[in-house]
């Protein structure tokens, strides 16, 4: 008999709601065993995994773990993130800043440090970090969100650089980076539906599900070639 091949191990930051959701079960779809890393466990859940991403202990407990039952990982998908509700630059305090760098790029990084370790070790593994359009578009409509932008851009960052230091070593590390995406973190926003659906060229939202199925190809053995890269899911709105 043919030997069947080895599921993939996949950990997702932020798998409990929005894109981290989407990618977990669109993984699950494509055959994958995927771990949800949140801040909560979802109490019964094998494969939910409390973590906090600005915590670089708490990650690499994970990561020891999810090797520990699996005897390896790997993907990694960080998608764990937030957005600051409205707050002028002028008035933003140290502690609302530091709050949203912490998760958005210090947890983004930690994240893939701690996973990277055990890729580099393994000599292959694939990451995607979850940027934003937000990262090298400001939009036309008024945003008071200077951090999460300024944490996006890191992200986006953050991804050429590992990839330039990893990509010789078996691991390749990519980015997406959605435009406005149908989750509970854009529903904060809707006072702003109607213009920013009015700069997007096809006229709606994303869903999760499309953000997640870029993710999937990005980890795919068909983006083998794919290092460093950031693809842009935008409805178009960068054409404005």
């Amino acid at each position: 008999m043919t030997a069947q091949p080895a599921r993939r191990v996949a950990a997702v930051t932020g798998g409990s709601g929005g894109i981290g959701l989407a990618v977990c079960e669109r993984l699950r779809t494509d055959g994958a065993i995927v771990y949800s890393l949140d801040l909560r466990a979802v109490e019964g859940d094998a494969f939910s995994l409390a973590v906090n991403v600005t915590d670089s202990a708490s990650l690499s407990r994970a990561v020891a773990e999810i090797v520990q039952r699996e005897g390896r990982i790997d993907s990694l998908v960080a998608a764990a993130g937030v957005v600051e509700d409205d707050i002028a630059a002028e008035d933003m305090t140290p502690e609302e800043f530091d709050f949203t760098m912490g998760i958005n790029l210090r947890g983004v990084f930690f994240s893939a440090q701690a996973f990277g370790r055990e890729f580099l070790r393994q000599g292959d593994g694939r990451i995607v970090l979850i940027s934003s359009m937000s990262g090298t578009h400001v939009v036309n409509v008024p945003q008071k969100q200077c951090a999460y932008n300024a944490s996006k851009a890191g992200v986006s960052a953050l991804a050429r650089s590992l990839a330039s230091e990893w990509a010789s070593r078996g691991v390749r590390v990519n980015a997406v980076a959605p435009g406005y995406v149908d989750t509970p973190l854009l529903s904060k926003k809707q006072h702003q539906f109607d213009e920013w659906l009015a700069q997007t060229p096809v006229g709606r939202f994303a869903s999760p599900k499309e953000i997640a199925a870029t993710v999937a190809f990005l980890l795919s053995d068909e983006a083998g070639y794919f290092h460093g890269s950031e693809l842009l899911v935008d409805g178009g709105y960068s054409l404005r």
